[in-house]
C-alpha cells in the first residue's frame, strides 16, 4: 500500500472527500467542509494522501508561534520569547488503514513537507495538538515532547532533520 501512496496539495476541484473517515468525525468535517476555506484564508495548507485516486490520509499545516514558557526547557532554551513554529494542525488517517504502520509514514510525510518549507521560512518547533490521550502518546513514540499538562507536543525542527535527513545536519 505505501508504494501506491502519493501526497498532493488538497483541490476540492480534484480531491472526493466526501466519504473520508478516519473515525474521529471532527477530522471528518474539517477536511469535507473547512479545508478549501482555510486554503483560500491562508490560514491552512492542506495536503492529501492519495492511493488509487482515492483519499486516504491528509494533513494541514500552518505557521505558528509559542511562548518559550510553554515549552518543556529542553526545547525553548536560548530561543526567543516567541517561538517561531510549524502546526501540524490535522493529520488524519482513513480508519481502514489503521494498524499498518501508515500514520508513522503520514507524519514523516509531513514532516519531510515542514523541512523543505523551513528552508525558506525559518521555524524552531513542530507544534502538534492532540485530540485525545491515545494520540498524543503517538506523538510522544515518534520523538514529540509534551508540553506539561496538556495534549499539546513539541519537536526541534533540528531534531527532525536529524531522524529524516541525517545527513543534511
Amino acid at each position: 500500500m505505501a508504494d501506491r501512496l502519493r501526497s498532493e496539495r488538497f483541490d476540492p476541484a480534484i480531491h472526493d472527500v466526501s466519504s473520508f473517515a478516519c473515525g474521529e468525525p471532527a477530522l471528518d468535517t474539517w477536511l469535507r467542509d473547512h479545508a478549501a476555506d482555510a486554503d483560500r484564508r491562508h490560514t491552512a495548507a492542506t495536503w492529501v494522501w492519495v492511493a488509487d485516486g482515492e483519499v486516504v490520509g491528509y494533513y494541514a499545516l500552518s505557521a505558528h508561534k509559542v511562548a518559550r514558557a510553554e515549552v518543556p526547557g529542553s526545547i525553548g532554551r536560548g530561543g526567543p520569547r516567541e517561538i517561531p513554529a510549524v502546526l501540524i494542525g490535522k493529520l488524519a488517517l482513513a480508519e481502514r488503514l489503521r494498524g499498518r504502520g501508515l500514520g508513522d509514514l503520514l507524519l514523516a510525510d509531513a514532516l519531510t513537507r515542514v523541512l523543505a518549507a523551513t528552508q525558506h521560512v525559518a521555524a524552531r518547533v513542530v507544534v502538534v495538538d492532540a485530540l485525545v490521550e491515545n494520540v498524543a502518546r503517538f506523538y510522544e513514540r515518534l520523538g514529540f515532547v509534551r508540553v506539561p499538562g496538556s495534549l499539546v507536543l513539541v519537536q526541534r525542527v533540528r531534531d527532525v532533520r536529524a531522524a529524516l535527513a541525517p545527513d543534511a545536519e
